[in-house]
């Protein structure tokens, strides 16, 4: 494969210590959850449309996914630091990153942030990976190289609710925020690019904001009563 992302989970063990009380999540105060700059119905917004071929519209709306929180994230970069955030955290699960040769790196989270970006960057840019021109076929792998991307898009989400939604208020953004989440949550399981099993830790947030744009539907069943108690220690990933 030519996407040099790779991510391997690996089984965090407890060090015998009490876990660490959960700070209590911001993100999930009905005044913020209620902030959203549309009042569009997502749902309608992600189906398919007649006519319109599945790898056009997935390649389509991950290119424009990819800019969108690449500008969320541009939003509060200068408070993601490597002495803020000297791991890639979300709430209490660790993500390291892995080259091409699969070797581990344990990076800080801005240093794991543009190993996505500019890996993605690279992906959408690529006329045979992501082809616009007439005639030009998609490679066989699209459909997985997309939900490679769509992965590491939300672990980039993730943290930016986990560790920096503060300074999204402060900026007044939470609401183009929690628009984004919403729509992208929508997206990818509308397609099932994303094993929900990867997205439960923001299951709470998922159905405070999807509960209303149709996330009962393509495995929102792996909701919040799935993730109760899961994040009782630092998990690897």
């Amino acid at each position: 494969s030519r996407f040099l992302l790779s991510c391997r989970k690996s089984k965090g063990k407890p060090n015998g210590k009490k876990p660490a009380p959960e700070e209590k999540k911001l993100y999930l105060e009905p005044e913020y959850t209620k902030s959203r700059i549309t009042d569009f119905e997502f749902k309608e917004l992600v189906m398919l449309p007649r006519e319109i071929d599945l790898n056009e519209w997935l390649a389509s709306n991950t290119t424009t996914f990819f800019h969108h929180i690449n500008l969320q994230y541009s939003t509060i970069s200068e408070f993601c630091t490597g002495e803020s955030c000297q791991t890639m955290a979300v709430c209490n699960t660790q993500y390291y990153w892995y080259d091409e040769r699969g070797k581990k790196i344990k990076c800080t989270a801005p240093q794991y942030v543009d190993f996505v970006m500019s890996s993605v960057q690279k992906l959408v840019t690529d006329e045979d990976v992501f082809p616009t021109k007439y005639g030009k076929e998609f490679p066989n792998s699209f459909e997985s190289l997309v939900k490679k991307i769509c992965k590491y898009l939300f672990h980039v989400l993730a943290h930016i609710y986990s560790s920096h939604f503060k300074e999204t208020l402060a900026l007044e953004l939470h609401g183009h925020l929690n628009t984004l989440y919403t729509h992208f949550i929508l997206f990818i399981r509308e397609f099932n690019l994303v094993d929900p099993k990867e997205t439960t830790i923001m299951d709470d947030l998922t159905e405070v904001l999807c509960s209303s744009s149709g996330s009962s539907s393509n495995g929102s069943g792996n909701g919040s009563s799935n993730s109760a108690g899961a994040q009782n220690h630092v998990k690897e990933r």
